[in-house]
Parts: structure tokens; sequence; C-alpha cells
């Protein structure tokens, strides 16, 4: 692919733990000058400050570091996703999770120059792509049970705290994030969901109506019967959201 495909600079971040592995990388993309480096980083927990300062379109990330791997990065970042992630890895095994992940690419290290350029190429396709659609950045990454994925935001019906995760829930599953819900609250689309308490937030197009519990409070009725609980200090904002201006209904 051609740079005259890409009106604008391919801001790109490089995080390995090792320093001859980033400097491997970043001599590759000097040889493109259309590629902006924006930082080079050592660490999981630098990855992440660096993707929320920067924004850069294309990370290419390692995916074994100490204290926050690569996947976990990924899953912390929430919609501050890059337009394309190639992970790269000294160990095979590797290579489906990243694919799992919704992950462009991966570099098995060691890694010839032209395995690299086929990488590049696919990570700029895709950032093309990506920026003529703003739907890309829809997507939350989550990881369980060995596996990643990439989940899309308009599918979750409501999200509970748990502990220092939050829980999402999308139908009949379930999964856990490492996102807490005042994180996942401010980066919600304000017009979608809407916080009912302050351990759960819900989308609004699944919400039924309210219903009176035997406490006397109200609970939020979800399309599939769920019951939340609505709680004093949301009900104005809730009232207001579902329309409900003159008068508490009940489903």
């Amino acid at each position: 692919m051609h740079s005259k495909e890409l009106p604008e600079r391919v801001r790109t971040l490089v995080v390995d733990d090792e320093p001859l592995a980033r400097s491997n990388l970043m001599v590759l993309l000097g040889l493109h000058p259309e590629i902006e480096i924006v930082r080079e980083c050592g660490s999981g927990a630098e990855a992440l400050s660096a993707v929320r300062e920067l924004k850069p379109d294309l990370v290419f990330l390692d995916v074994e570091m100490p204290e926050c791997d690569g996947f976990d990065v990924l899953e912390m970042l929430g919609r501050d996703l890059p337009l394309a992630v190639v992970f790269v890895t000294a160990y095979d095994k590797y290579a489906l999770r990243a694919f799992d992940a919704g992950a462009l690419d991966y570099l098995l290290k060691p890694f010839d120059n032209a395995r690299f350029e086929r990488a590049l190429d696919r990570a700029k396709e895709k950032i093309a792509q990506g920026r003529s659609s703003p739907q890309a950045r829809e997507l939350l990454v989550v990881k369980s049970a060995g596996q990643v994925s990439f989940l899309k935001i308009s599918e979750i019906d409501w999200i509970e705290a748990a502990d220092y995760y939050s829980c999402l829930h999308v139908g009949t599953k379930s999964h856990l994030v490492r996102r807490s819900m005042a994180e996942l609250d401010q980066e919600l689309d304000q017009s979608v969901f809407c916080r009912i308490h302050r351990s759960t937030i819900v989308q609004l197009d699944r919400v039924r109506g309210l219903k009176l519990n035997e406490s006397g409070e109200y609970d939020v009725v979800l399309n599939d019967g769920t019951r939340l609980r609505l709680s004093r200090r949301y009900r104005a904002q809730v009232q207001s959201r579902l329309g409900l201006a003159g008068s508490w209904q009940e489903s």
C-alpha cells in the first residue's frame, strides 16, 4: 500500500519491555516517511498512559510484559483503542489469542523485513478504513478464561459493579472487565446509557419500564424481565431520560 492512500500521518506507538526489540521496530518504521513515532514504551502501564494521552493510530504491542501484558492493556483502554494493533511476541501460542482479540496482525519474533512490511501494510489499510468509519471505535476488549475478544458496546444490556471490576451483561452472558463504573460511566454515550444506581448502568433501549418493589421503591425493569434497583439519587435523571416527566409509571 502506498502512503498516498493515507492523507494524514500514521501516529505510531511502540511498546516492548526489551530495549533491543523496540530499537529494531523503530529502525524498520523509520524507513516509512508517513509513520510518525509518537513515543516508545517499556511497560504496559506506560502504554496505557501514552495511548490515552497521545491517541495513536497504530500500536505495535508486545504481549508478554511484567505486571500488565498486552492483552491487559487493550482491556483497560476501553474505548481508547487505537485504530490498529499489531501484537509482537516471541511465543506462537499467543498468535491465536491475538486474532481472537480482533487484532489486525501479529509478529512472531524473530521476524524478517518482509513479514514486518506485510503487517504494516495491513495496519495502514485498517487505519484508512477506520478513519472513514467512526463505528470502528465502538468496541470494548474483554479478557476471560484465557481468551480475549472484542465486544460491541451496542450489545451491552446493563452493567454492574463487581469490586474493582465491572460486569457487562450481554444477553445470557456476562463479562468481567478491569474497568471501574466511574470510568465506564464517563466513556459510554450518555444518550444511550444511563446510571440508575452507584453500582448499575443500563442501556436505555433495553428498559421496559419502572415497577414498585416490596419496599415501596422503584425498580427498572428490562425487556428480558430483569429488575434492577433504582436509587433515589438517580431518580430525576432516569425519569427525564425515560420521558416520564409528569409522574412515575409502572410497567
